[in-house]
């Protein structure tokens, strides 16, 4: 991994500190990411996987967000995001915050010196193409990887509006209306980046479990999962993929088009009436038919281009 300064990462400490979290997919989405990618394993992908989870992290032991479902690879996929809470200059890594309306463009503008979701899968690439680098510092790479192709895919991990991936932007749910998140906080819930990493996927997959959702995947992407899966690598493809489909879909399909803002450092969100009355962002069945498309095609995408990912580094 390319070595960060000290200021870096004191400038990460300082600014998570005040950015909600912003793990994309929850729980099962992550899983099934690595359900799907978990299928299409070479056999000396397989092994070298297997082998390098079976070593435990240089972290300390963690308390998991997620819990445990006895198979390493699916467990290592939500890893990162309990790591942060030892280790919060991790944090920027899971995102890059593309500006809406940005041209598409070198991305290297956009990712701070403390990382970005780019720069970290290249670093973690370059750990695991290293095979004299300590087991446990590769095991954490894979898991970091896994866990970072899957947060690429979540469209607000690779856009912004001044709201922090939309994590400023409180919405009424199906008729669950937003209400802070804590006594002083100006984060309120349900917001347009909760209830795409979340909710949007419960009530898709309502009664499924993370396993059922990836078979289900699994049948109806098997052809287009075949064409991803023979795709080079490309990071900043799948970033502008990302950003695109926020513009498009996320941003787009809301019922009050919020306008694109002149881009400005952000560290905390604005109080939530800032942003206009709650009722105006009322999602409900169209939001939620436009969302899930876009969110199982990128799932399945996720989860194939892991597999090809991890297949190209032990062929």
């Amino acid at each position: 991994m390319l070595v960060r300064s000290l200021a870096a990462i004191l400038l990460a400490l300082a600014t998570l500190a005040a950015v909600p979290s912003a793990g994309a997919w929850g729980c099962k989405g992550h899983e099934v990411v690595a359900l799907i990618a978990e299928r299409h394993l070479s056999d000396r992908a397989q092994q070298m996987v297997v082998n390098l989870l079976a070593t435990r992290s240089s972290d300390p032991p963690l308390t998991h967000t997620c819990p445990e479902t006895g198979d390493r690879f699916v467990d290592a996929s939500t890893w990162a995001d309990d790591i942060r809470r030892v280790r919060p200059e991790t944090g920027p890594w899971h995102f890059i915050d593309v500006p809406r309306g940005a041209p598409k463009s070198n991305l290297s503008q956009y990712c701070p010196p403390s990382g970005c979701i780019t720069s970290a899968l290249a670093d973690e690439l370059q750990i695991l193409r290293d095979p004299s680098l300590a087991p446990a510092t590769r095991a954490d790479a894979l898991r970091f990887a896994i866990h970072f192709v899957g947060d690429i895919h979540q469209p607000l991990h690779a856009s912004t509006n001044n709201d922090l991936g939309g994590n400023c932007v409180p919405v009424t749910f199906f008729g669950h209306t937003p209400a802070p998140s804590g006594p002083q906080s100006t984060l309120f819930i349900p917001n347009l980046h909760e209830v795409w990493d979340t909710e949007i996927i419960e009530r898709l997959s309502a009664g499924q479990s993370a396993w059922d959702l990836a078979q289900e995947l699994e049948r109806k992407f098997s052809g287009p999962i075949s064409a991803w899966r023979a795709k080079p690598t490309d990071f900043a493809a799948w970033a502008w993929e990302s950003h695109e489909l926020a513009e498009k879909i996320v941003y787009g399909r809301l019922p009050h088009l919020l306008p694109i803002e002149t881009p400005r450092r952000m560290t905390k969100c604005p109080l939530g009436g800032d942003r206009g009355p709650f009722e105006l962002e009322n999602l409900g069945d169209d939001y939620q038919a436009a969302a899930s498309a876009v969110i199982e095609e990128q799932l399945a995408k996720a989860g194939a281009r892991l597999a090809a990912l991890l297949n190209s580094l032990w062929p």
